[in-house]
């Protein structure tokens, strides 16, 4: 579980950076208004809010998010969430290990979201 939510609070950390110095983040972020968590079954999670080209995230759930990405459980979504096999995600809808709730084309636009957790490879 804390493997869980340190990986939800470096996702913020990471994502906030992105959205200040990555040209690429800060294009595909503007304009955009929503409010995305990510939480386990049993209620465990945090928020994420992208506004006015900023990222903003706070632990704990909201109650009107844009959608959710739930979890079966921490481990689960560790799993799932790190997975270096790009079909993890499928897979965990399949399995029932990961359920998707609220607007699903937003949910598209956060798989884009996702790229900008990667390190910059060196040229």
């Amino acid at each position: 579980m804390l493997k869980f939510k340190l990986l939800l609070w470096a996702l913020a950390r990471i994502l906030k950076k992105a959205s200040k110095t990555n040209p690429a983040c800060i294009e595909y972020i503007a304009g955009k208004d929503l409010i995305f968590q990510i939480q386990t079954q049993s209620g465990s999670g945090r928020n994420y809010t992208v506004k006015d080209g900023k990222i903003k995230s706070s632990a704990g759930l909201t109650t009107d998010p844009t959608f959710t990405l739930t979890f079966k459980d921490a481990a689960a979504g560790l799993s799932i969430l790190t997975a270096k096999d790009k079909n993890a995600f499928m897979a965990g809808i399949q399995s029932k290990d990961l359920v998707i709730g609220g607007d699903f084309s937003e949910v598209m636009w956060f798989q884009g979201l996702t790229k900008f957790l990667k390190p910059k490879k060196k040229k």
